[in-house]
């Protein structure tokens, strides 16, 4: 099935609301902003199917106009069923001058034999402001489904004024690489990461807090470096997918609190 849905978000009189909405089964789009007089729009993408199918393919598009600002939020955790053809996605967002994009979604779940690939495109003008993040767990820990996914692929490609600044390359192959070995997962099970770009922030200040705050939590392994378009990523490892999902959001409620 080819599943398509365009968001187009725009500013008027200081506030950015959602000016255009496209989209095809099974997917939909909820205004979910509680506080419509904040320049802080609150968008939801749900799904009337339970995961992503074999032979599946979802292309996502959001752009924001010039000063807008907007958090595009999941509906749950993404499942990825038993597949043999394999499905893909393809997720653009354009982000004018001064806009600002949160994407935090729900962790990946791929069941046994599940086969995903997806590529996300982020071109951001001058002046914006990027989180952004992912958490991928081991497929169905609880039904002993432990890396018995065919194959996982995510390209994530960031560029500022059409120059890539970031490009993260997450393939796993459980069948061809145990992910067990050392310089792998190394006996963890979930893994997450954490973009943060913003050209007014004080990366090596942040660099420290997120270290400061990580330290303090159990069971999962981390890094924090800065990256060349005055940023921040960040990895964890961990055992439970709640658990770095949660980190992620703590972390972006940190940083906010250098803006």
């Amino acid at each position: 099935m080819i599943a398509q849905l365009q968001i187009t978000a725009a500013l008027r009189n200081g506030i950015s609301y959602l000016k255009e909405a496209y989209f095809t089964p099974p997917l939909k789009v909820a205004n979910i902003t509680e506080d419509k007089s904040a320049n802080n729009l609150q968008i939801a993408i749900m799904s009337a199917s339970p995961g992503i199918l074999d032979g599946d393919d979802y292309q996502l598009k959001v752009v924001l106009e010039e000063g807008c600002k907007m958090q595009l939020h999941t509906q749950s955790y993404q499942r990825l069923f038993n597949m043999k053809a394999g499905a893909k996605q393809l997720m653009e967002v354009h982000l004018h001058n001064n806009a600002s994009f949160v994407y935090l979604p729900h962790p990946s779940v791929p069941h046994e034999n599940a086969s995903f690939k997806a590529v996300n495109k982020v071109y951001l003008g001058n002046h914006c402001s990027l989180v952004w993040g992912e958490v991928l767990t081991c497929g169905r820990k609880l039904n002993g489904e432990v890396f018995l996914f065919t194959k996982y692929h995510n390209d994530t490609e960031i560029f500022i004024n059409q120059k890539l600044v970031i490009k993260e390359n997450l393939l796993m192959q459980p069948s061809l690489i145990n992910p067990n070995l050392m310089g792998q997962m190394e006996g963890f099970t979930h893994q997450a990461s954490f973009i943060y770009l913003k050209e007014t922030l004080n990366a090596e200040e942040i660099c420290d807090a997120i270290t400061d705050f990580l330290a303090t939590k159990e069971v999962i392994n981390f890094g924090v470096s800065t990256t060349p378009a005055n940023g921040v990523v960040v990895r964890l490892l961990g055992y439970k997918a709640e658990q770095l999902h949660e980190c992620l959001k703590d972390i972006h409620s940190l940083v906010q609190t250098f803006n």
